[in-house]
């Protein structure tokens, strides 16, 4: 009898453990999963196409010694316009892209930022802003608040733009300023390597945003 008891108390342990530690693993799963595809909203006068060919997204990135800036291209994406403003959009991004200032895609530099210590490209070869709030500052001034998604990492992000939207054309200019670590990029953080502060990489990244879109 008291095996037999024994051997059940020992199934209703492991069954707690599975059903309780269920939740978080699922959780994790939701918030790190990656971005796929955006789905455009074809046909819908509502919504303003970006103009692949005429926006454009450069980066900036530091380090004891100096600094490193190139682009990163859209691949597609839309915004949402309501009463002649912008009220919400998707910008998806092609990490494949990524290029120098020299417009150069395979040198030592990006190689190493598409590789798995930096944007694992790889396994990751999409980024996107889903634009959530617009709050307006002046005529032209406007505050975005969004989700950037990097390396499957979903954060919340906030930042200035000048917005025009006129005769069906929308021309925006943000910067963007992120902390890396929040998305998982460590390489040569200083957070993470007290002992090697002067040698270290800025956990900052700069992406000045240049944005055209056309109603449909």
């Amino acid at each position: 009898m008291k095996k037999q008891l024994s051997t059940t108390y020992l199934v209703l342990a492991i069954a707690y453990l599975i059903f309780s530690c269920s939740e978080p693993a699922k959780e994790e799963t939701k918030n790190n999963a990656p971005k796929g595809p955006i789905t455009l909203h074809v046909g819908d006068e509502n919504y303003a196409l970006i103009d692949t060919t005429e926006s454009i997204i450069s980066w900036k990135g530091s380090n004891s010694f100096g600094s490193h800036t190139g682009y990163v291209h859209i691949s597609k994406g839309e915004l949402l316009i309501e009463n002649s403003q912008i009220a919400g959009g998707t910008v998806e991004v092609d990490m494949n892209t990524i290029e120098d200032e020299e417009h150069q895609t395979n040198s030592g530099l990006i190689k190493h930022l598409k590789d798995p210590d930096f944007f694992d490209v790889k396994k990751f070869p999409l980024a996107a802003i889903d634009i959530t709030k617009v709050t307006t500052i002046s005529a032209e001034d406007k505050e975005i608040t969004g989700n950037l998604t990097i390396k499957g990492i979903t954060q919340p992000v906030s930042f200035p733009a000048r917005i025009e939207v006129k005769d069906g054309l929308v021309k925006a200019m943000g910067k963007l300023v992120i902390d890396r670590t929040r998305w998982g990029v460590r390489y040569g953080s200083g957070k993470f390597l007290d002992n090697l502060k002067n040698e270290t990489i800025s956990d900052s990244i700069e992406f000045n945003i240049t944005i055209v879109a056309k109603n449909r």
